[in-house]
């Protein structure tokens, strides 16, 4: 579907609700197949941080899904865990960003994107982080992630598949735009 398409079908990104779930896990098992979490994953990452989760809503449905929440650096959380907060949270942690295809291209990732940079700002954190899978590492590298590679992460890495990398965006810096 085009841009131009989308505009008559109009989404906007809202905290998500337990009521939610079964619609976000739909989507996750479409669009990461490979990477199957349970559905108290995600009800466990939104009790940990409820404004960090959202999805991306449309007039006949849910159409995408944000998780995300403060972490500790260099940590990446094994898929499919559960997880309690670290009592000094060292990053802001990009869980999954999830959109159907017929979202894509809308922009609407950008928007999440950029709400989760300003939230973790807010909360003083100094980089965002995430677990690039599906080929993504370009589409997050066009919102200033940069892979960080060593044997340790590679190592904690390996659940997630041989083409996962560990990506950061460093928050310390204004934005000149």
């Amino acid at each position: 579907m085009s841009a131009a398409a989308m505009t008559a079908v109009p989404m906007k990104w809202r905290i998500m609700t337990e009521a939610d779930l079964p619609s976000v896990l739909a989507i996750a098992d479409a669009v990461h197949p490979d990477f199957p979490e349970d559905e108290v994953v995600f009800a466990n990452r939104l009790a940990l941080d409820p404004n960090g989760c959202a999805v991306l809503e449309a007039q006949d449905g849910i159409k995408g899904y944000l998780v995300s929440h403060p972490w500790q650096f260099r940590e990446p959380p094994s898929l499919n865990s559960l997880l309690t907060m670290p009592a000094a949270p060292s990053t802001f942690y990009i869980h999954d960003l999830a959109l159907l295809p017929e979202t894509r291209r809308s922009g609407a990732a950008t928007v999440a994107v950029d709400m989760m940079a300003a939230r973790a700002r807010l909360m003083q954190l100094p980089n965002m982080t995430l677990v690039a899978v599906n080929n993504s590492v370009h589409f997050w590298q066009r919102h200033d992630f940069t892979i960080m590679r060593d044997s340790e992460l590679d190592r904690k890495l390996q659940s997630y598949g041989d083409n996962a990398r560990f990506m950061v965006r460093d928050l310390t810096q204004k934005d000149l735009s």
